[in-house]
């Protein structure tokens, strides 16, 4: 009897780390979307995230003269560096991966005292497996079902550029080949110049103020599908 029971156990203990793996998939089919933003054949999506958090924005002076909220912290910067720090969670409510920017070591850095260049990056709960990702498309939103809120930040193509193991091997994000930023909600910067605020970007004084703008997004992760 007693053995019977710890049988029981065991497998019951296996039938729920099972239904935890799969809970962070639950379904899988990715919204048709424009070319512009379609993943190349031969890569498949294998996971969802819901990210919530903020885009980053930093006043700067422009190349004609005045003023206006950037993603890049620098006037000539790479157009696709934006600023998110944002969490993704599961299709039930679970938090399975961290989004921000960072420097990709697979990469040079224009700025020597970087060690990589700055990427968007996402990195896993489960095994710190890590992710850069860099824009290669891109469409308005409020332009696609697939990306309906206008005046939200754009939604996305982006391709893996660097991608690392986590500390005991895991591999969970590394694998990824491409990532599709959809759905987005909130995010833009307001337009410059701006009056009136207590953050605004419209003089010489307001250069270097920061802004954090709320937004929400889904997250389609795809690797190779041999994979």
């Amino acid at each position: 009897m007693r053995s019977y029971l710890a049988h029981i156990t065991r497998f019951a203990a296996f039938g729920i780390a099972v239904a935890g793996l799969a809970a962070e998939t639950p379904d899988l089919t990715p919204p048709v979307v424009p070319p512009a933003i379609q993943v190349p054949p031969g890569n498949n999506a294998f996971v969802l995230g819901h990210a919530t958090g903020t885009q980053g924005y930093i006043c700067l002076p422009t190349t004609t003269g005045s003023y206006a909220w950037s993603k890049t912290g620098s006037v000539s910067g790479p157009s696709n560096n934006s600023r998110p720090d944002a969490i993704l969670l599961s299709g039930y409510n679970r938090e399975i991966i961290t989004h921000f920017l960072s420097p990709n070591p697979q990469e040079t850095s224009p700025n020597p005292s970087e060690n990589g260049q700055p990427r968007p990056t996402w990195q896993a709960v489960r095994d710190n497996s890590t992710v850069w990702g860099n824009k290669i498309g891109s469409i308005d939103a409020g332009s696609d079902p697939s990306c309906p809120n206008t005046g939200s930040i754009s939604c996305l193509l982006l391709q893996e550029v660097g991608a690392q193991a986590g500390p005991t091997g895991g591999t969970r994000l590394s694998v990824t080949t491409y990532i599709q930023r959809l759905n987005t909600s909130g995010g833009s910067a307001p337009p410059s110049p701006q009056s009136g605020c207590a953050e605004c970007c419209a003089v010489s004084t307001d250069v270097g103020n920061q802004l954090l703008v709320p937004y929400t997004a889904d997250y389609w992760f795809y690797k190779a599908a041999q994979q």
